[in-house]
């Protein structure tokens, strides 16, 4: 009977491990003479019971084999454990007079709250504004982003659910966190963002808005982007169109006012390849709108001087490391001056105060500070430590507030007073649960396919030896011109405690040298980044630091194009791929609403260059039958509004399909996330510790003995 039991046990188990099967439905479609069949493209119909039923099918065979690792359950605890003595952060402050406002993140609490503060040294001060957990306790109601009123007494605040990022517009009263009855919908989408910016006087807010019902066809809803008008305590039903009828279909606008709030800039990205236009106008009745710059003029960024008799305006016209111009506010592009030539270092922002220049700078990953007079003249670097990465630049009379990040080091909002040249830790820091002074980061460079050195930045404990046996994680993102700055990340002692080494890339189509560094990954130039990447990974195999069964590499959105990329071009580089809400068909992704605005970053099908370049790095597109695909994790949210799931639905049966190997090839679907913002912690911390279940099975990485 034993024996029998044994058996019947052994026979139930290999059937819950078999992989779900997917039924195949060839269609075919032509681009350019060039016929393209598709196997799976009914996983696309995400509210198609067949579709339901198989990714119910797929949870509960990546469920049975996560649960089944040894150690998942402790693995999960153990970061709640750390999350739990984790010190609060406050970030995306905004000075308004005698007040600062945060977004506080405050363990176990699932979301983040919103809080005030007198000062970044006095935290008895601060009070909480808005508690997003209280009106959903499982913290599926998060905050996208907030606008104090000018005079600091009230608080737009945009709110979505589930991760979806639909933002519906709502009032507070800082003092008492008292809700207004006026709530404005349709504000915020993944697609285009979202934004609004108050009147002088605090009685009114101009805010974007996407079509309604009935407005525009429906597959045009999520399109469109306008600009709004609304008196508090009036109708919605009666709110005023300001502009944007005339802006592109994939128009993602931003409206920022001056100190005052006399002007209204409107910035108005054409879709995310980064090209900008530029609207002014004064935020009194009535004032008419004025275009300032155009998609082609090469302008990132605008901001108005102290005294709002001049606009700063950031150009890599000509210059794709960044200058700065200046011209009368009621002047025209041409009559902007050169203050600030370009230089080695990338312009990735700056700020003004009434009699400075402040300018965050970018040198291929690490950050530094520049201060100037506001003519561009005596330049001097605002001192602080090496490698450190910069954010959350704001003004607090004429001193510089800012958040100064690490690898080995937790951030800290940083205090600079011009007058007395010095830099000071605030009270608003952090803390780690965890010890670093272990682990060091060293900076090496890779030589890509085409002889292009690419930064690569190498955590690893102190005295590891290079061997070839260490267990290594490489990450990146390359693309939108966006930076992998240095960052802190507690998570990463449960990885090092386990002999592993951590590794961030600094490939091209990222911003870290510039808008040549972008522009050179993407479009038609995008498999420079692949070619990157795969350059690192051998960099860290040839140097010791790994080998191919040892390495593990991980990316999210366009990273996770670029693990699809990786895996189907080098399938013996790696052992372990972990896929977050990534892209993986690049002919069909257009198709989608956030799609469409990636037109101008990845290129078009109805090109037909730009369709062979899609088509030849197409993950979805380039698996192949019977080849030994690594083990491969793909994470998708269910109420992604940013990429579709059905995308990582059509990867995972491709692959589950195509691949010779035993690796597993597993999709884990969640019905409580979108594309990553507004997670609930404790969907955070699950979605942590299935992949480091993942990793530490793939690479043989045990646990360490208690001391």
């Amino acid at each position: 009977m034993k024996h029998i039991f044994f058996l019947l046990l052994t026979i139930a188990m290999s059937i819950s491990a078999a992989v779900p099967p997917t039924e195949k439905k060839p269609v075919t479609d032509e681009y350019h003479g060039v016929q393209v069949v598709d196997e799976y493209r009914w996983l696309e119909d995400g509210d198609s019971a067949a579709v339901q039923a198989w990714t119910a099918a797929q949870n509960q065979y990546s469920r049975a084999w996560l649960d089944s690792r040894a150690d998942r359950s402790e693995i999960e605890s153990k970061l709640k454990a750390l999350y739990a003595q984790d010190t609060p952060s406050h970030t995306g402050l905004v000075a308004r007079p005698g007040l600062l406002f945060a977004l506080k993140f405050q363990p176990p609490k699932q979301q983040r709250l919103l809080v005030t503060l007198t000062s970044p040294n006095d935290l008895a001060s601060e009070k909480i504004v808005l508690d997003p957990n209280e009106i959903e306790p499982k913290g599926q109601v998060a905050m996208d982003w907030f606008v104090p009123s000018p005079d600091g007494k009230l608080i737009a605040v945009c709110l979505s659910e589930h991760g979806s990022e639909d933002g519906t517009l709502h009032f507070y009263r800082t003092d008492t966190g008292e809700a207004l009855p006026d709530q404005i919908k349709r504000v915020q989408y993944p697609t285009g963002g979202g934004s609004a910016a108050w009147t002088p006087d605090s009685k009114g807010i101009f805010y974007t808005r996407y079509p309604h019902a009935g407005e525009r066809p429906e597959a045009d809803l999520n399109f469109y982007q306008q600009i709004y008008f609304h008196e508090l305590g009036a109708p919605v039903s009666s709110d005023e169109y300001s502009e944007g009828k005339d802006f592109p279909r994939i128009a993602e606008i931003e409206l920022h006012t001056s100190d005052d709030g006399r002007w209204l800039l409107a910035s108005v990205a054409n879709g995310d390849g980064g090209e900008f236009s530029h609207h002014l106008r004064e935020t009194k009745a009535g004032s008419p709108w004025r275009q300032i710059t155009r998609h082609e003029d090469g302008i990132k960024e605008i901001d108005f001087s102290h005294d709002e008799a001049a606009l700063y305006l950031r150009s890599v016209k000509g210059s794709p490391r960044g200058k700065l111009l200046r011209m009368a506010t009621d002047g025209v592009l041409s009559t902007a001056k050169v203050i600030v030539p370009e230089s080695d270092a990338v312009i990735e922002g700056f700020l003004l105060t009434a009699n400075h220049l402040f300018i965050a700078d970018m040198i291929g990953g690490p950050s530094r500070i520049r201060q100037l007079d506001l003519d561009g003249s005596h330049e001097s670097i605002v001192p602080m430590p090496v490698a450190s990465g910069i954010g959350g630049l704001l003004v607090m009379d004429e001193r510089l507030l800012f958040r100064q990040t690490s690898f080995v080091a937790p951030a800290a909002w940083m205090l600079y007073d011009p007058a007395q040249t010095s830099v000071e830790k605030t009270a608003l820091f952090n803390t780690s649960p965890v010890d670093f002074s272990d682990i060091e980061a060293v900076r090496e460079f890779a030589i890509s396919k085409d002889g292009t050195k690419v930064p690569i930045n190498i955590l690893r404990r102190k005295g590891t030896p290079l061997d070839g046996s260490n267990p290594a994680l490489l990450y990146a993102y390359g693309g939108y011109g966006i930076c992998m700055r240095p960052g802190f990340n507690f998570e990463h002692r449960l990885w090092f405690d386990r002999g592993g080494i951590y590794v961030v890339a600094n490939i091209r189509g990222g911003g870290e040298y510039g808008e040549e560094w972008h522009l050179a990954g993407n479009l038609t130039k995008k498999q420079n980044v692949f070619d990157d990447f795969a350059a690192c990974a051998e960099h860290l195999i040839q140097h010791g630091y790994t080998r191919a069964d040892k390495l593990a590499v991980e990316g999210g959105s366009n990273g996770g194009l670029l693990m699809g990329a990786f895996l189907t071009q080098h399938p013996q580089l790696a052992r372990a791929v972990v896929a977050h809400v990534g892209l993986y068909d690049m002919l069909r992704v257009e198709l989608d609403p956030n799609g469409a605005f990636n037109v101008t970053e990845f290129g078009t099908v109805k090109d037909p260059a730009q369709f062979r370049a899609l088509h030849a790095y197409s993950p979805f597109h380039q698996v192949k039958n019977g080849t030994p695909y690594p083990a491969v994790f793909f994470l998708a949210g269910e109420t992604d509004g940013r990429v579709n799931p059905a995308h990582s639905r059509r990867m995972t049966a491709a692959l589950q399909s195509a691949t010779s190997s035993v690796n597993p090839v597993l999709a884990r679907f969640s019905s409580a996330s979108g594309h990553g913002m507004g997670t609930a912690l404790s969907e955070k911390i699950a979605q942590k510790a299935d992949v480091l279940a993942f990793l530490f099975d793939q690479l043989g990485m045990v646990k360490p003995s208690s001391p």
